[in-house]
């Protein structure tokens, strides 16, 4: 953007549980964004925004506002990659939510279009701003590590059969994905991010409740480093949440971060002691990822639209993690190892 004390003007589109966080991105980064617009079906959530902010039931109406710089998709996972496009021809920069699409080929689409746009499309991976990550990430970047021979992430969590039953797209093949692409998904993407591309994998997967995808499984991963790793996800948890984490065993040191969410450094021995500080510096309440996470990455956002830093994920770096969640849908339906080239 050309003048770097504009605000960008910004647009939401789809207003159920996930843009209670962009609206508190916006509102906390208020002096870089400004809310112009909204678009749902549903009038009974359209009624609570009054001017100045425009209100759309249609999302081919709200492209049409020449006062809406970026928008912020937050509909159903399948809508996410045709949504993107639209905005992308009319040279719209995008933000949208995880995962950028159900299906690869869709991905690249869009990827493709906004080569050929003017705009910018970003993809929400939040979690890799949550502190607990950022050092992980720090300690291998600089080697504090060493070699990484095994790393495993657990998403343990509920879903009960309600949850599916109170949106006709959740739990769809179509529109959700799967409980490893909606869910599990941002875990997948730090795996790649923080340890680098994959060279094969193998997965198995389950559906206990009444819908037409996985909601539990396990995935075997072999990365390119030569690091072995796992996951494995259930929403099947009794009776809530229990744990999201990651934890790797490296040359030099023993590391889990754990809670239900990443919250917390539950395990920490590293050869190298001048980092034993980090410890006393964090604690449970170290991350409000599902509000303080989008803050971050909309002020990122802001950066990049002002030529002033790197995008924190874009649809390129996006699309690596997809490509491995296709992966795994693939292995469980065929059975057999896939190989990747990720190289």
């Amino acid at each position: 953007m050309s003048n770097s004390k504009q605000k960008i003007r910004v647009g939401i589109l789809g207003l159920g549980g996930i843009a209670t966080n962009h609206l508190e991105a916006i509102k906390s980064n208020s002096d870089l964004f400004e809310l112009k617009a909204v678009c749902d079906k549903n009038e009974n959530i359209l009624s609570e925004f009054s001017s100045p902010i425009s209100t759309y039931s249609e999302y081919e109406e709200m492209l049409l506002d020449r006062a809406i710089d970026l928008i912020s998709i937050c509909t159903p996972s399948g809508m996410h990659s045709y949504q993107s496009i639209m905005a992308g021809r009319k040279n719209i920069h995008v933000i949208t939510e995880k995962p950028m699409a159900v299906k690869l080929q869709d991905a690249q689409d869009m990827l493709k279009e906004f080569q050929r746009s003017k705009a910018k499309l970003f993809v929400v991976k939040q979690n890799r701003l949550n502190n607990n990550i950022k050092i992980l990430k720090e300690l291998i970047d600089k080697g504090i590590l060493g070699k990484i021979h095994f790393v495993q992430s657990n998403v343990f969590w509920t879903r009960p059969q309600e949850y599916y039953d109170k949106e006709n797209w959740r739990g769809t093949k179509e529109h959700d994905g799967g409980a490893l692409m909606n869910q599990a998904s941002h875990y997948v993407d730090l795996l790649y991010w923080l340890f680098g591309p994959v060279k094969s994998l193998n997965a198995f997967a389950s559906t206990t409740r009444d819908i037409e995808t996985e909601d539990t499984g396990v995935v075997n991963l072999q990365f390119i480093s030569g690091a072995l790793g796992s996951m494995n996800y259930t929403m099947l948890t009794y009776p809530k949440n229990f744990e999201g984490s990651i934890t790797v065993i490296a040359e030099k040191g023993t590391i889990k971060i754990g809670g239900t969410a990443l919250q917390k450094i539950e395990r920490w021995d590293l050869e190298d002691n001048s980092y034993d500080n980090i410890l006393e510096e964090t604690s449970d309440t170290s991350n409000s990822q599902k509000s303080h996470g989008h803050s971050e990455y909309y002020k990122n956002v802001a950066e990049v639209l002002k030529n002033e830093s790197k995008a924190i994920c874009d649809g390129e770096d996006g699309i690596k993690s997809l490509q491995i969640l296709e992966a795994t849908y693939e292995s469980v339906e065929s059975s057999s190892t896939i190989y990747l080239n990720q190289e």
